[in-house]
């Protein structure tokens, strides 16, 4: 059953990914190429991004939930996207290729793409939410319709209790970096989760040396593009799960935070500064009813294919 397999590696440890990646190398070609569509069908084409250790075409994680997509919805043009030129590249570059290179990449790769002009929605997971976030407020042509941030971390992260990889001991390396210096110059430019790292209880440097989260989030100045570009979304749904184990805290997938000065208690979205100014347009996105908050009882990226089908298809026909 695809829930199981989802359940059991959405997020592949990178030492077994590789091991797929070198035993699948046939099958691949025809993930890639993906399946001949029907031109007129109605279906807005769909662009994925995976999330951390995971990469485009993986056959148990992004593989599985392209085919499962095109499998419910005859017809729909499903794009996993890539960074780099192969999966092996794709997955070192959720780790270190600097976020705003990977978000203009995307953006460049998007622009040429003429299945697009008349626009898409997007489904993000994990980080792969918020990296598509960027692209919607910076790459506003074509137009993304619907984004989808499945656990993503809009506010960042702080703290990494559990996440792909421990067999290889990366997550045991990125815990350190990002402990000892996650605002540091070199720190920040080669490790992608650093930015978006956010440290309740250094502000002023979070503000000043993110290099990515702080910008989409218009902590410093207000882009008004970025503002005007993210409201163009006809739908921005968030997805929070309820015993995720990986996203600390779970609140930043629904936009909420912990409160500024220390780690224990956290805000919702409604309760934050951003959402009080309304410096990303959140607010009058959510009085307009474009904000739409979902829950799964899973850990992270853990669900049914019931509940996919169910809670995230509409949002795709």
């Amino acid at each position: 059953m695809l829930s199981d397999l989802l359940q059991k590696g959405l997020v592949p440890t990178m030492t077994r990914l590789l091991h797929l990646i070198l035993g699948a190398l046939a099958l691949m070609s025809n993930v890639l190429a993906g399946p001949v569509h029907e031109p007129g069908n109605g279906t807005l084409p769909l662009v994925l991004w995976h999330g951390m250790g995971d990469s485009c075409c993986n056959p148990l994680s992004m593989g599985a939930i392209k085919k499962m997509i095109e499998e419910d919805i005859p017809g729909i043009d499903v794009q996993s996207l890539m960074i780099g030129n192969n999966v092996i590249q794709d997955t070192e570059n959720g780790f270190f290729l600097d976020v705003n290179t990977q978000v203009s990449v995307v953006c460049s790769q998007l622009a040429q793409d003429t299945r697009l002009k008349d626009g898409y929605n997007a489904m993000g997971f994990s980080q792969g939410g918020q990296f598509l976030r960027a692209v919607a407020q910076r790459c506003p042509s074509p137009p993304m319709k619907t984004l989808i941030s499945v656990g993503g971390q809009h506010q960042g992260v702080y703290g990494l209790p559990k996440c792909p990889g421990e067999s290889s001991h990366i997550c045991d390396w990125i815990r350190k970096e990002l402990n000892s210096g996650a605002y540091s110059d070199l720190v920040q430019k080669h490790l992608v989760q650093a930015q978006y790292w956010h440290d309740p209880l250094n502000d002023d440097l979070y503000k000043k040396h993110s290099l990515f989260l702080a910008d989409i989030n218009q902590e410093r100045v207000v882009n008004v593009t970025y503002k005007k570009n993210l409201q163009l979304l006809d739908k921005f749904v968030l997805v929070k799960f309820l015993q995720d184990t990986v996203v600390d805290p779970v609140d930043t997938e629904w936009f909420g935070f912990l409160k500024t000065g220390q780690a224990k208690e956290t805000e919702t979205l409604q309760e934050s500064v951003l959402y009080k100014e309304d410096r990303l347009g959140l607010a009058a996105m959510d009085q307009a009813g474009k904000l739409v908050f979902l829950a799964s009882e899973g850990d992270h990226l853990q669900f049914t294919r019931e509940w996919f089908n169910t809670k995230l298809l509409p949002y795709l026909r």
